[in-house]
């Protein structure tokens, strides 16, 4: 079975993208982030039309996750267990986030997360980050003991070696010592990073100043697997193709797409 995980950046602007994806790599089940859409808005007749089912959760332009599968999609459920809300206001609840959605796929129990960035390491959505992280570890130790995987835009370069230059990220998110500490502890749990042994490389390029051109990227995107799942892995890769430019249609999304293959 092949997964794959990508920040779209906007289903309806790259749905051409999406389905020559498919078609491209034969990926049974593909996790989104970033769809800015409700279901209803979505483009989803050529991939209806391509054998896949689909589970959204969107409710406006921002944010907004999805799976496609054709190998199965059952046992949908939209947020994890204990999931926190944020908002601007004092006065206003906080209230979930489209950032989590989980399906049953082929045997393998996947959730498409899309973290949230943080904004600042001053700004309360940085603490609203790192209670993000700190709820979901706690409902996926319920999930170490099955074929289970967790992808999507962790929005967090776990080391040094995962940002184009730490320098320029001192006074910023992603780096922090709170945001790596809250990933590790996904692997001090029992969690597998699954497409580090076979690609290490950058998922994320910045739009700003062709990074993209000149390689300044960021490992921000991940595929962790329980350890029953990580065991099936026989490869994985990053398709940096799908960011560049020049290739495909229209303007590529920031992220390019990360591909695992299961035995």
């Amino acid at each position: 079975m092949r997964i794959a995980t990508w920040n779209v950046n906007s289903l309806r602007t790259r749905i051409d993208r999406v389905e020559a994806l498919l078609d491209r790599h034969e990926i049974d089940v593909l996790a989104l982030q970033e769809t800015k859409a409700r279901e209803e808005q979505l483009p989803l007749m050529g991939l209806q039309a391509r054998g896949y089912e689909i589970a959204a959760a969107g409710t406006n332009q921002w944010n907004g996750v999805a799976i496609l599968s054709r190998v199965g999609l059952e046992d949908v459920e939209i947020g994890f267990p204990g999931q926190p809300g944020f908002t601007k206001e004092l006065d206003t609840p906080a209230e979930a986030e489209s950032r989590a959605i989980g399906a049953t796929c082929g045997g393998v129990r996947l959730w498409s997360l899309y973290v949230p960035n943080g904004r600042k390491p001053d700004d309360p959505h940085y603490v609203y980050k790192l209670e993000w992280y700190a709820a979901l570890r706690e409902a996926a130790r319920g999930w170490l003991d099955r074929d289970a995987v967790l992808v999507g835009d962790w929005n967090v370069c776990p080391t040094d070696d995962d940002v184009f230059d730490v320098t320029q990220f001192k006074n910023s998110t992603h780096v922090t010592p709170a945001e790596r500490a809250a990933f590790f502890a996904f692997l001090e749990d029992g969690w597998v990073d699954t497409v580090k042994p076979y690609d290490a490389g950058y998922t994320y390029w910045d739009y700003y100043r062709q990074r993209f051109e000149r390689n300044r990227g960021l490992r921000i995107d991940f595929a962790l697997g329980s350890p029953s799942l990580a065991d099936r892995v026989t490869g994985a890769q990053v398709d940096r193709d799908e960011r560049d430019p020049a290739q495909g249609t229209g303007a590529p999304s920031d992220h390019a797409p990360v591909i695992v293959d299961l035995a």
